[in-house]
């Protein structure tokens, strides 16, 4: 199973959320093409109603602990209630390009 593929199932599992946006984003980083290490998560849950934002993503975090612990070197959240997601009419903000240099640049 792909990395992908895993944390799609893990925060559909323990969230239940009403959308889910998982975005390999690796290929925007200095690292091997088909690489599964830089991924941006965009979760709207009624579960996360009265909590704040580092507790939802403590929240992701512990879910994703094994990956973050693994293949997984960044991740980007936008954690979100529904009425939240709604004001910002389903849309977030694109990633920056990575400003970073490979090893390859040193």
């Amino acid at each position: 199973m792909s990395v992908q593929t895993t944390i799609e199932a893990k925060i559909t599992e323990a969230l239940a959320p009403s959308h889910l946006e998982v975005i390999n984003e690796s290929h925007m980083h200095s690292v091997p093409p088909g690489s599964e290490s830089h991924f941006k998560v965009v979760i709207v849950t009624d579960g996360f109603e009265g909590q704040l934002l580092i507790a939802r993503q403590q929240k992701v975090n512990g879910i994703l602990a094994d990956e973050l612990n693994g293949p997984v070197h960044a991740l980007t959240m936008q954690t979100l209630t529904p009425s939240e997601w709604e004001d910002r009419g389903g849309v977030v903000p694109d990633s920056p390009d990575c400003l970073g240099g490979s090893k390859a640049d040193a």
